[in-house]
């Protein structure tokens, strides 16, 4: 990215001069790096300026394709899968179990509606973004295949972390973010299955081959594919997976060493870099600011630790409280070092604050 941001010359690559081919180029040998991370070929990526932008361009295609019909998608998905479901008209609530792992029975269900009301897109995110569950995304994209309803998978939380074969699983459209697998921030894709074609969200530029317009972001797109690239070195991803694992097992371990502190979701069938655990008597929002005082960043559920002004819905929908939900996450730069900060600091914060009263007040 560096070396394009020093480049005084790098001109548009829709045009024909030098210029213009040369950062052509750079664009497409990151468009390939990407794919290969993704198990799929370069010509399905479209890169958008982020996860979100690439869901939204999901659902709104999906949505012109079939107006009026309505939408599958449950409450653990991320905000903008949900709020862009939402827009598009009536939604189909799927239900979850308690550790926010979608029901297929449910899903068959919802997909067995006549012809005149069958759902124009199935929403189904990869792995859950605050508990980190694995969902059972090829059963689900078995059951809109057998029910001709075409389906988007969030892979965001996923991609970089599992190992992912896009053309394998056969979903209709893929939405990723670079940011999540140590990229730079607003540079995403959407994956489109082969042969579909999509109406661009964004108009206004052939770009993309006409799926999405705008001048192309060359530096966060050079960057998405160096990430890319990085992490499709021989062992790499399978050697971070397990050093991801071995972490927020280790956090998981120091948390829960404590009374009434337990893990949410599925703590086995997980991603590897993502935990959340409920601790008791005592509110999360006071939790991470002892926690930030120690140097330590996490994350809550509750409204107060984020932009929103409502909790968590992805809690909410597996009948917890977020106010008590801490969520833990570790990166490609975490160290056992970070795992033992944490571990010096959460237990004195949660006593102290326990001390104080049940709320931590």
């Amino acid at each position: 990215m560096s070396t394009w941001l020093a480049a005084p010359w790098a001109g548009d690559p829709g045009r024909v001069h030098a210029e213009g081919h040369a950062v052509r180029n750079a664009i497409e040998r990151a468009r390939e790096a990407v794919a290969l991370l993704l198990g799929t070929t370069a010509n399905r990526v479209v890169f958008t300026s982020g996860g979100t932008e690439a869901a939204n361009a999901a659902v709104f295609t999906a949505g012109r394709a079939r107006s009026g019909a309505p939408m599958i998608c449950a409450d653990v998905e991320h905000s903008c899968v949900r709020e862009a479901a939402r827009r598009n008209g009536a939604v189909l609530l799927l239900e979850v179990d308690s550790a926010g792992r979608i029901d297929l029975d449910h899903l068959g269900a919802l997909l067995a509606a006549d012809s005149a009301s069958r759902p124009a897109l199935v929403n189904c995110q990869w792995c859950n973004h605050e508990l980190g569950t694995l969902q059972p995304v090829a059963e689900v994209v078995e059951c809109c295949r057998s029910a001709g309803v075409p389906v988007h998978i969030d892979a965001a939380a996923a991609v970089g972390h599992v190992p992912v074969q896009l053309d394998a699983l056969g979903a209709d459209f893929i939405s990723v973010s670079a940011h999540k697998l140590g990229g730079p921030t607003g540079i995403g894709a959407l994956v489109v299955r082969r042969g579909l074609r999509i109406e661009p969200l964004i108009v206004g530029g052939a770009q993309e081959r006409a799926r999405r317009g705008g001048l192309e972001n060359l530096m966060g797109i050079v960057g998405f594919g160096a990430a890319a690239a990085a992490l499709s070195e021989p062992g790499k991803l399978e050697q971070e997976e397990a050093a991801a694992r071995h972490l927020t097992d280790a956090l998981v371990e120091a948390a829960t060493a404590l009374d009434d502190v337990v893990v949410l979701g599925d703590g086995v069938r997980r991603v590897p870099h993502i935990v959340n655990v409920a601790v008791g008597g005592v509110l999360a929002e006071a939790v991470l600011l002892g926690l930030d005082r120690s140097g330590v960043a996490a994350h809550s559920g509750s409204a107060c630790s984020s932009e929103s002004i409502e909790p968590s819905p992805v809690l909410a929908a597996i009948g917890v409280d977020p106010d008590r939900s801490l969520r833990l996450s570790v990166g490609w730069s975490t160290t056992d070092a970070d795992v033992e900060a944490f571990a010096e600091a959460f237990t004195p914060v949660v006593a102290r604050l326990r001390a104080l009263g049940a709320d931590g007040t």
